[in-house]
């Protein structure tokens, strides 16, 4: 088995995402997150926060990028790697993160909680056109603000059922 350098961060955006392609056209979305830790110094324990610089590639990098903006509450799971140059004789070092997966958590504007996004089909397809989360009580799956239907993950059969009484799906 290889190594392994899997990252998983939840946070709050810092800026508002950027929207870039390679010269082979090549998307890619640069954003960073913002994570604290609460520490104890000395009698007191204070918040600790660090920044994390995070690209995401691809179709998924040009549709969720109109939704990364400052201040949203994100998950993202992907891996790490360390980048290394020198500058003024000195070595420098910063840690970034490639996402394979990025959800956007919380309520925002439309309210709701859970992801906006839908790994089914191609890539990432928005779910809720209207706000910045499935819509209340529902994961990620039913229709959208919008009446939209999303598919399953992978793309197979039409759209998920739709219930209001999920309760029964609760195992305990």
């Amino acid at each position: 088995m290889g190594d392994l350098s899997v990252a998983v961060l939840v946070g709050r955006l810092t800026r508002d995402a950027e929207l870039k392609y390679t010269a082979s056209g090549q998307a890619v979305c640069h954003f960073s997150v913002a994570t604290s830790l609460r520490v104890k110094k000395g009698d007191q324990w204070v918040d600790e926060s660090s920044y994390w610089d995070v690209d995401l590639w691809g179709k998924r990098a040009e549709s969720i990028n109109q939704y990364l903006t400052k201040g949203k509450l994100v998950a993202v799971q992907g891996d790490m790697r360390q980048d290394k140059w020198e500058q003024d004789g000195q070595s420098r070092m910063k840690v970034k993160i490639t996402a394979n997966d990025v959800q956007l958590i919380g309520g925002g504007q439309g309210g709701g909680s859970g992801s906006a996004y839908d790994r089914g089909g191609s890539g990432y397809a928005p779910a809720n056109q209207g706000g910045y989360g499935a819509p209340q009580g529902r994961g990620s799956y039913g229709a959208g603000a919008s009446g939209a239907a999303v598919t399953r993950p992978g793309g197979t059969g039409g759209p998920a059922p739709q219930s209001d009484d999920f309760a029964d799906d609760i195992p305990f």
